[in-house]
Parts: C-alpha cells; sequence; structure tokens
C-alpha cells in the first residue's frame, strides 16, 4: 500500500521538474483533482488508475536518470570510499578541508571530459593465473555490459591498494615496480599469457595507499571497438630481484589477509570509468554554494522562486540514491502583472504580450517560468549493482522571470 504523502510527492516532483516550466502554477487544475482524488484514497485500497498513475510518473522519472527500470540493490552491494570521495569534491561539500583530510586528488582532467563515472569491482573467481606461482601474477575481469551504448568513453583507471610493509632495512632494498597489462589472451600453449603493457609504477614499500594506473586503451577497445574483454594482468616485483615478489604490499587477493577480511569489500582492486552521455555539460567541481537571499516582500504575488525540496526517501528512492538524500529544486511562480517590473527578468516578447493583454483579454498574461537552471551530482546504484556518479542538467532553478 502506497501512502497518499508519497503519492503527493511524486506528483508534486514530475510536476515541477518534467512539467513545471509551462504552467504559471505548481500544479493545474486537473491535477489538484488527482491528488485529492489520491489523498482521499489513502486509508483505504488503491486504485488501479492510482496504481498506474504512480507506474507512469515512475517511468518517465527513471527514464529521465537513464534507468531502463527502478534498481533493486542487493544486500551485496557495495558503494565504494573512492566513489563517495568523488562525490563530495564532486558537489562540494566542504571540499577544500575533506580533500585534505583523505588525501585525493580531484581527477580534473578525467571529469572535465565526462559527465558520468562508473565503478567496476572485478570477477573474484578469475583472480589467480593458471600456471604461474602463488601471488606473483593476477587476472581480473570487469564486466563493463552495464554501460550504455550511448555513453561515449573518454578514460578508465584500475585503482589497487597497497599495504605499507617493513620486510627490507635498506631504503634501497624497498622499491618495487607494479605493471599493469591488457590480456591479449588467456594462455598461450606453454601456459603464458600474451599481454600488451598499459602503465608501470614504481613504488616504494614505506607506505600504505591506493595507485591508480591509466587503462585506457583496454576499456576503449572492449567497449567502442568490441574486442573481446580478457580483462587485466597485474605483476609485482622487487626491483631488485628476478624474480617476483610475494606482494603482500598490494591488496589484491583475498587470501592475502585473511585476518582483515572484512575489509575486502572496501581494498579490491576498482576499475573507474569517466564517459560522457551526450547530454548536458561534463563534471565541473563546484565550490560549496552559499543560498541566493530571496527578494520577500508582504503578500507579494508576483513572480518568483519558491522553496520546493525533493526528500527521495518520499518517493521511495533512498534504497538506490546514495547521495543526496534530497535537494532543493525550488519552483516558480506568481502573477506577471502589467506593467512587468525590471525584477521580473521579463523579455521583450513578455513585456509586448503583457501590454496587449491589458486591452485584450482573449491574449494570455506571460507566464513566471524558470529562466535559469543549475545542475546536481547525484551518486546511485544502478539496475546491476554498480554505482554511477552522473550530473543532472537542469535541477535546480536558479532564477524565475516572466516569458
Amino acid at each position: 500500500m502506497i501512502p497518499g504523502n508519497r503519492m503527493l510527492m511524486v506528483i508534486l516532483f514530475c510536476q515541477v521538474l518534467l512539467g513545471g516550466s509551462h504552467h504559471a502554477s505548481l500544479i493545474p487544475e486537473t491535477g489538484r483533482k488527482k491528488v485529492a482524488e489520491i489523498q482521499g484514497q489513502a486509508g483505504g485500497r488503491r486504485s488501479g488508475q492510482s496504481h498506474e498513475l504512480l507506474r507512469d510518473f515512475e517511468a518517465t522519472l527513471l527514464q529521465m536518470f537513464g534507468l531502463r527500470r527502478r534498481p533493486q540493490p542487493g544486500k551485496a552491494a557495495v558503494v565504494p570510499a573512492y566513489m563517495l570521495d568523488l562525490y563530495r569534491l564532486q558537489s562540494g561539500e566542504g571540499a577544500e578541508d575533506f580533500q585534505e583530510e583523505i588525501g585525493l586528488e580531484y581527477p580534473e582532467r578525467s571529469a572535465s571530459r565526462a559527465n558520468t563515472v562508473r565503478s567496476f569491482h572485478h570477477e573474484e573467481h578469475l583472480e589467480k593465473i593458471p600456471g604461474t606461482p602463488e601471488s606473483s601474477n593476477f587476472r581480473f575481469l570487469f564486466n563493463l555490459n552495464s554501460i550504455p551504448e550511448n555513453e561515449l568513453i573518454s578514460s578508465a583507471e584500475l585503482r589497487l591498494f597497497r599495504e605499507q610493509i617493513d620486510q627490507y632495512t635498506n631504503w634501497e632494498d624497498g622499491f618495487h615496480r607494479i605493471n599493469i597489462y591488457e590480456v591479449m589472451k588467456p594462455l598461450a600453449r606453454k601456459g603464458q599469457m600474451i599481454t600488451r603493457l598499459l602503465d608501470t609504477r614504481l613504488v616504494h614499500q614505506n607506505v600504505t595507499r591506493w595507485e591508480s594506473f591509466d587503462v585506457s586503451p583496454a576499456v576503449l577497445r572492449w567497449t567502442q571497438n568490441e574486442q573481446v574483454n580478457h580483462g587485466l594482468a597485474v605483476q609485482v616485483t622487487h626491483l631488485n630481484e628476478t624474480k617476483t615478489l610475494q606482494g603482500k604490499h598490494v591488496r589484491i587477493s583475498r587470501s592475502l589477509l585473511p585476518q582483515r577480511d572484512a575489509d575486502w569489500s572496501q581494498l579490491r582492486p576498482l576499475l573507474v570509468t569517466f564517459s560522457h552521455d551526450g547530454r548536458g555539460h561534463a563534471l565541473t567541481r563546484r565550490a560549496k554554494r552559499s543560498p541566493k537571499q530571496q527578494r520577500r516582500h508582504k503578500k507579494n504575488k508576483n513572480c518568483r522562486r519558491h522553496s520546493l525540496y525533493v526528500d527521495f526517501s518520499d518517493v521511495g528512492w533512498n534504497d538506490w540514491i546514495v547521495a543526496p538524500p534530497g535537494y532543493q529544486a525550488f519552483y516558480c511562480h506568481g502573477d506577471c502583472p502589467f506593467p512587468l517590473a525590471d525584477h521580473l527578468n521579463s523579455t521583450n516578447h513578455a513585456i509586448v504580450q503583457t501590454l496587449v493583454n491589458s486591452v485584450n483579454s482573449s491574449i494570455p498574461k506571460a507566464c513566471c517560468v524558470p529562466t535559469e537552471l543549475s545542475a546536481i551530482s547525484m551518486l546511485y546504484l544502478d539496475e546491476y549493482d554498480k554505482v554511477v556518479l552522473k550530473n543532472y542538467q537542469e535541477m535546480v532553478v536558479e532564477g524565475c522571470g516572466c516569458r
């Protein structure tokens, strides 16, 4: 049974975001009748028409968010800390102090060409490479089938967590090299993989941290050129030895540190893609904005911006929308009287239309509509339990005017 206030919230949400710019009133007369009908049914059994209305509204909103169906996150779904940190930096939530606290550098270059960031955990049953020594080489397969065909990937990175170790006393003996390969063919005749080097890094054992590697060429081959995805291979070697190091400083296998297995969900390798769906602007890191001051006049009925907070828990979406819990959408409402004042932000056409209306009532007045809109960033779980950070355009009313 769906509470009446949830249904009302869906109607308000749809009206403001999808059709609010075409009406001077928040809910047209037909909408008011429907709301009254739904509220009257709140304590009883829902009519088929009400259920159908909710389904239609939800389908419209999901389409706006680029989702084919409502996500139903499983209990095993994990939101990587990196994606939460990226969201906080992207949305400007205490960005400066927070960035210093977590030590994360915002990926300006990658984000500037993308409006969507997606994260993928690897398929664990393909961790170890057959025919290689224990804990020397690892192959990871990432299922990227959930990436929509209309998204153009601009870059991709593989993030690996490595832990500090104190195995060597001399500083010179503490260097290791991490090589990342694209697997072209999993196994050849002699049990060796055919690979090509994607990225490499020289690291020292004296620090615990995440390392990021550029794997864009491989991901572009898999997604845009439709080449077979055989995964990525990771090799850790000691700089002063020919043999492969038993690299427990790089957390790439569950079996390396079983005593801390509870941390594995947040420390396992992560593939992150940056893409653009061709709609709206790319991700731009925003500073924390202070709310705009509203012009307030007693009994002022003229066109202006009004508060409308959309709480995702009210529409039952808080189980798959990770952040934000809601946002201030605002809406425009009010009169456009003759003569139009300068603060009503009117176009020349609206001025002429209002002038004609003053002498001919058959010509409608100009309407109070949004004249400036801004985007919000949303972090959510998609239909496949993959975590997505996406920039949605025209979600917040920044200014109103008579048009």
